[in-house]
């Protein structure tokens, strides 16, 4: 699937900006269970200065006399236990019943503190803080084992509670990266669409160089556009030259041709005058549509008609013909409508298809003409016999035709000139159903 650069980055950040969240949020969590649990080492530690602080010498040995004020202390499997280990004396907190901690071998100097996960009773896992402590002459001397235990379990659930809380704001800022990125790709991008408006632009004709006023990255593509442009205009101007001299060339041998078709005909071969009139017919259409083409290469940036006008001039000059003086011509293009195209291509083009229009039609002709969406329409219909559906596309090509007149190249050259000028020529049937429409679908001036 091909999906635009833009999307691509977008989705590309999208990952990337969720991937960093995501391990931010591993980060923040671990980063919070380290601080949690210095929290808990540091309130172990207090409550084993505690324990020890109340340890009494008595008659019955070394007992617990005030011990810490934490309930929990006193509630069976209450999360929170001390335990102290006087050589094979063992002395325990009512919160661990009838067990004890399992307290490591480790060897802790005086006054060391180690800190251990360790199993605790009713399948609790256990954070435990032991210390080694000496014991002063008051209290008998010698060495003890005092250790306090806290439920992990809380620890968990502090750590869960956080990430629950953290959640909904890293989705927020994980939105607004993603709104941000994407904002920052259509700010950066933005030249991409005008790159692209600008080449549309020289395509129909509005702009002439794609221009300097480009950021850095993207100003070398404009300067090679304008060049390869640059080059374009010189070949198309040569070439239209040699086209425009191999036209003057065949008119002098044309012109001999026709001079020999006449001697023929003065000496009575009718036949063979006619065959070469034809054919020196048929190449001077050739040559003039070749010098049209080439015209039209280069035509005018700003090159404009007006189709009515147009249209008058021509039914004008083809009510003086033989096919055309007893038709019906009805001229309905609106006046003001402009068409983006020369006006000696727009005359040809129209001008073929309405020879083509008077040569078939029984009673009439009729012209008009739509606008809108930067398009004009111009339809020629007659009333003829028309053209089959399955051989209307045959037509447009060179020398095709419907019948045994004419050479066959009027509806190509209409095609051809539409085509070049960025439009199109289609060929439906008549308003009833009858007959023959020509549709001359051509940009508006305006789209220039």
């Amino acid at each position: 699937m091909t999906l635009s650069l833009r999307l691509r980055l977008a989705l590309a950040g999208a990952v990337a900006i969720l991937g960093a969240l995501g391990l931010a949020a591993l980060g923040l969590a671990a980063l919070f269970a380290a601080h949690v649990e210095r929290r808990a080492v540091a309130e172990m530690a207090v409550q084993l200065d505690q324990v020890i602080a109340g340890l009494e010498r008595g008659a019955d040995g070394l007992t617990l006399a005030r011990a810490p004020s934490d309930p929990r202390f006193v509630q069976p499997y209450g999360g929170l236990y001390w335990q102290i280990e006087e050589g094979e004396s063992v002395q325990t907190s009512r919160s661990l019943w009838d067990t004890a901690l399992d307290l490591p071998s480790d060897r802790l100097g005086d006054g060391a503190v180690h800190v251990h996960d360790l199993p605790g009773p009713d399948g609790q896992k256990l954070l435990v803080m032991e210390r080694s402590v000496l014991l002063p002459a008051r209290l008998g001397g010698g060495t003890l084992r005092a250790a306090v235990g806290m439920n992990s379990a809380d620890l968990v659930a502090a750590q869960r509670a956080f990430m629950a809380d953290l959640a909904p704001y890293l989705a927020v800022l994980a939105a607004v990266l993603i709104v941000a990125g994407w904002v920052q790709l259509t700010v950066g991008l933005a030249p991409l669409q005008d790159l692209g408006a600008r080449i549309g632009a020289l395509r129909r004709g509005q702009a002439r160089r794609m221009g300097s006023d480009w950021p850095l990255e993207l100003r070398p593509v404009a300067t090679e556009i304008d060049d390869l442009l640059v080059a374009r205009d010189a070949e198309t101007a040569r070439a239209r030259t040699r086209a425009a001299d191999l036209a003057h060339g065949l008119k002098t041998p044309l012109q001999a041709l026709m001079g020999e078709a006449a001697r023929l005909r003065a000496a009575g071969a009718v036949a063979q005058a006619e065959g070469i009139e034809d054919t020196a017919r048929a190449m001077q259409r050739t040559v003039e549509r070749e010098l049209a083409r080439a015209r039209r290469a280069v035509q005018a940036r700003d090159a404009r008609a007006d189709p009515a006008l147009v249209a008058e001039r021509l039914i004008a000059v083809l009510r003086r013909t033989p096919d055309g003086a007893d038709l019906h011509w009805r001229q309905n293009i609106p006046p003001g409508l402009s068409v983006a195209l020369d006006e000696a291509d727009l005359a040809e083009a129209m001008g073929a298809l309405l020879e083509n229009a008077a040569r078939h039609a029984r009673a009439g002709v009729t012209l008009g003409a739509e606008a809108g969406q930067g398009r004009v329409r111009l339809g020629i219909s007659d009333d003829g016999p028309g053209i089959a559906e399955d051989q209307r596309a045959a037509l447009l090509r060179r020398h095709a035709r419907a019948d045994e007149s004419g050479t066959g190249l009027g509806l190509s050259i209409a095609f051809e000139i539409a085509q070049a000028g960025g439009g199109a020529l289609s060929l439906e049937s008549g308003p009833n159903g009858s007959g023959l429409t020509a549709i001359l679908d051509l940009p508006g001036a305006a789209d220039r």
